[in-house]
C-alpha cells in the first residue's frame, strides 16, 4: 500500500509523526494521523480523525498532538458516499439506506444549525456537521449508545457526528476556534483508504513530496440529521 510506504519512509527518515498519548487507535487511523503530519496535508491546521469502524474521534492540534479522543454516533447506514442533493431534503424524506456519514477529507466551518446552536460543519452541502448528541428522542437512546463498549450500536444518526456534550464544549471547540478551523479526515468503512484519499488531488502532490523527501463563514443554517 502505497500510504504505508510512505509512512515507513518518513518514520525512517526520522520524520515526525502523530502523537497519540496513551490512546490505542487502529492501524490504519495512526498511519493516517502519521502520514498527515509527515506530509502537512493539514496545512498547519489542527485536524480531526474520524474512524468509522471504531466510531471514535480523534482531535489533534496543528503540530499533530492529540487533544482528546471520544466514541461518536454516526450514520445508521454503512458506506463512505453522500447521495447529490441529500442537504437540500427535509430529514423525513432522507431514507434509511441513504443516511451515511461520507469518507474523505472536509475543510470544516464553524456554523448554526435551525436551532441556534453552534456546530462544526464537515460537509456543508450534505448538511453533514459535528454535534452535540442529541437527547429529543428517548427512544434512540443516544447517551446509552455513547457510553457502552459496543461498536454496533453507535449507528443511529441522518449522517452527522454526535459528540459526548463534555467533549465538544472542552475538546473539539476550543481546537476549531483557535484559529484556523480544522481538516476533518474521515476513513472509509467500504471502500479502500487509497481510492478514498490518495486519488485526490491535494493527497496526489502530498504523496510526490513527500516520496522525494521534501516534508465557508458566518452562520450557517441547516436541519440536524
Amino acid at each position: 500500500m502505497v500510504l504505508a510506504g510512505v509512512m515507513l519512509a518518513g518514520a525512517a527518515l526520522g520524520a515526525p509523526r502523530a502523537e497519540f498519548g496513551t490512546q490505542r487507535p487502529s492501524t490504519e487511523t495512526r498511519r493516517m494521523a502519521d502520514w498527515i503530519v509527515v506530509t502537512g496535508d493539514a496545512q498547519s491546521k489542527p485536524f480531526l480523525l474520524v474512524d468509522k469502524r471504531k466510531a471514535r474521534l480523534y482531535v489533534f492540534d496543528a503540530a499533530g498532538k492529540l487533544r482528546g479522543a471520544s466514541p461518536v454516533l454516526l450514520g445508521s447506514a454503512r458506506g463512505d458516499d453522500t447521495v447529490p442533493g441529500i442537504g437540500e431534503r427535509p430529514l423525513a424524506q432522507v431514507l434509511p439506506h441513504e443516511r451515511t456519514t461520507p469518507a474523505g477529507r472536509f475543510q470544516s466551518e464553524i456554523g448554526r444549525n435551525l436551532r441556534g446552536e453552534d456546530v462544526l460543519w464537515v460537509d456543508y452541502e450534505a448538511a453533514v456537521s459535528m454535534h452535540r448528541v442529541l437527547t429529543t428522542n428517548p427512544q434512540e437512546r443516544r447517551l446509552q449508545r455513547l457510553a457502552t463498549p459496543r461498536v454496533d450500536d453507535n449507528r443511529i444518526s441522518y449522517g452527522c457526528i454526535n459528540v459526548p456534550v463534555a467533549f465538544f464544549e472542552k475538546v473539539l471547540m476550543p481546537v476549531s476556534r483557535g484559529g484556523a478551523a480544522p481538516v476533518v479526515y474521515v476513513l472509509p468503512e467500504v471502500r479502500p483508504m487509497r481510492e478514498v484519499f490518495l486519488r485526490m488531488p491535494p493527497y496526489a502532490t502530498a504523496l510526490a513530496q513527500a516520496s522525494n523527501g521534501a516534508g465557508r463563514g458566518g452562520v450557517a443554517t441547516k436541519p440536524l440529521p
